[in-house]
């Protein structure tokens, strides 16, 4: 049988959740990596750091990894201001010297206060941000500034937990302003695009924890993705995800690269019967295999199905899986 990660040339790897949460690696994601000869690039919506800073970080990790190969939400932000105003124009940064460093490297001019006129705003993930610099972008913003967002994740994993994501920062600025920023971290397109063109693959794979950022985001350029559950996302994510969030391959963790495909391909899975009656989903049939076998087979009914509100299954073990995903 075909190895999963064979079918492709380039791996387009997540980091927070899916390569490591906080400061430590999630165990095994490093063996995993190293056993094929894919290219490996490393696609991140987190803003706060330089591509040579996570390159050296996933060093240190043990990651096989340089700095060109590192695509950050920063950069493809930075290219959409550069696009889209003047050389040399002054941009308010709400986020880290890193973010304004890439701002620097278009040819703008990064600046922190409202007072030196910026013509936009852009604003990445940073612990630092508080009151103070969000309301300078507020100003800005009302006064008609262009806003762009590095990404609009509302939680970043840790080794603590969730905790707050840019996406948080940038809802408080939305509220503020009832303006959209332009986003160009997942699942928007552009830091897809920036990841394809600078990998220049002809059969990529997106490898991500979340559903709405690297799910969504591969759907985003029609590229193919595999769902890793050491992050984000839930089973429970999992059966209500919309079209966009559907992943062509879900697995418990990185080493399913190194399985046979069919073992990790939503739908392909025939140990169970499964069925709609009314709005509950039926499983028919023993609990063989892992608790992921079961979600990618029960996945794509659930999907046909996005009203269902119970799952009844015949077997006790079955039973006891579904009804911990949808407590």
């Amino acid at each position: 049988m075909t190895v999963l990660r064979s079918q492709y040339d380039v791996l387009l790897l997540d980091l927070d959740g899916t390569l490591y949460a906080g400061a430590h690696a999630i165990p095994g994601t490093q063996s995993a990596l190293g056993q094929g000869s894919q290219a490996l690039y490393y696609v991140t919506n987190n803003a706060s750091r330089s591509p040579s800073d996570v390159s050296a970080h996933l060093t240190e990790l043990g990651f096989d990894s340089v700095d060109d190969r590192v695509v950050t939400s920063s950069q493809t932000a930075a290219r959409l201001l550069a696009e889209r105003v003047a050389p040399g124009s002054a941009v308010l940064v709400v986020g880290t010297e890193a973010l304004a460093d890439e701002v620097t490297r278009v040819g703008l001019r990064p600046v922190r206060e409202f007072a030196e006129s910026p013509v936009a705003v852009v604003q990445g993930h940073s612990t630092a941000t508080d009151w103070s610099i969000l309301a300078e972008a507020c100003l800005a913003i009302r006064a008609g500034a262009l806003w762009v967002a590095a990404n609009l994740d509302t939680t970043l994993p840790s080794e603590r937990g969730l905790v707050l994501g840019n996406g948080s920062m940038v809802a408080a600025l939305r509220a503020a302003t009832k303006v959209e920023p332009l986003v160009a971290g997942k699942p928007a397109a552009p830091l897809m695009n920036d990841a394809l063109l600078r990998s220049g693959c002809t059969k990529p794979l997106v490898v991500g924890d979340r559903l709405d950022t690297d799910i969504e985001g591969a759907h985003a350029v029609s590229i193919d993705s595999l769902l890793v559950l050491t992050g984000v996302s839930t089973p429970t994510d999992v059966l209500r995800a919309p079209l966009e969030q559907h992943p062509t391959y879900i697995a418990a963790t990185l080493d399913a690269l190194n399985q046979p495909a069919a073992l990790s391909k939503v739908g392909t899975d025939s140990k169970w019967t499964i069925s709609a009656s009314g709005t509950a989903l039926v499983v028919d049939g023993p609990m063989v295999g892992d608790e992921t076998s079961l979600l990618r087979a029960l996945a794509p009914v659930a999907w046909e199905h996005p009203a269902f509100e119970t799952v009844e299954a015949s077997d006790a073990d079955v039973q006891r899986v579904v009804d911990s995903w949808l407590a």
